[in-house]
């Protein structure tokens, strides 16, 4: 810049301030108290504007921000750890809010905005909402020790005919009470219900304490309970757990669309 313009340009600084900031002389030209002031509290506000602008794009491209991921009970046991701690390594800077809801609730979190991801039991088959299929697993029978049962290899389903059983409640659990029920139903087998509950970890902890059998997610398995043992069961083709990640269609937060290709990735990476 020529010093015509550059002078001018100070002078046009000088009135918007309000105080002289330069001292100009024909030999020097050195800052005032107030330019001296001035000076570092520019650097400041320039160093801040650069900033902003490294920030708005690690933003858009989801390199930050922040994510929050509702979950059913059960994939605590082994499937959200996993895939959270992988996740984590491709985006360290990103934060993760965790908020553990059962399906229906989590469905209505997403309705109202108040999560970005939900792993549910059951997709949100609705307009304005998307579904995928990350896991699916076989559900296995914990029994509790000295139970005749507890010595077979394989059990079938007419084993549980008026055996006393605690069952996932409708209220709290609907897919699994509703496609279980419909095994007992095909089968023409029925259990003596004790118990209705809403968590896997709840039902294992009354098979451990002798009150009746429960069928679980094999990830379930990992919970040790010192009076359980799991076999297997055949409950017909296609009878399987399932854990769905849901998500509004017209998210339009990067880190969470870049989180979600973290878990794909790490769940693709594991089967």
């Amino acid at each position: 810049m020529t010093q015509p313009p550059l002078s001018r340009q100070i002078q046009l600084l000088e009135h918007a301030v309000g105080v002289e900031l330069l001292l100009r002389s024909t030999r020097s030209v050195v800052l005032t108290a107030a330019g001296r002031a001035f000076f570092i509290e520019a650097q400041a506000v320039l160093e801040r504007a650069q900033q902003a602008v490294l920030t708005a794009k690690r933003f858009a491209q989801g390199d930050i921000g922040s994510v929050t991921i509702s979950f059913v009970g059960s994939a605590v046991y082994e499937f959200l750890p996993r895939v959270l701690a992988e996740a984590r390594l491709s985006q360290p800077h990103v934060k993760v809010s965790l908020a553990e809801m059962n399906t229906h609730q989590q469905h209505e979190a997403l309705r109202a905005r108040r999560i970005d991801l939900g792993i549910t039991r059951a997709p949100l088959l609705q307009p304005g909402y998307e579904t995928e299929c990350l896991v699916r697993e076989p559900f296995v029978l914990g029994i509790p020790v000295g139970h005749p049962l507890a010595t077979a290899t394989m059990v079938a389903v007419a084993d549980l005919d008026h055996v006393p059983f605690l069952m996932y409640s409708h209220s709290a659990y609907p897919p699994f009470n509703e496609l279980l029920m419909g095994v007992f139903r095909t089968a023409g087998v029925e259990p003596e219900y004790v118990q209705w509950l809403g968590s896997s970890l709840t039902m294992l902890s009354l098979v451990n304490a002798g009150m009746g059998l429960a069928l679980v997610p094999r990830c379930a398995t990992n919970v040790v309970f010192k009076n359980v043992v799991f076999r297997d069961i055949d409950l017909g083709e296609g009878v399987q757990s399932e854990l769905h990640l849901v998500w509004r269609s017209d998210n339009d937060n990067p880190a969470c669309m870049m989180l979600l290709d973290a878990i794909r990735a790490a769940t693709k990476a594991e089967h």
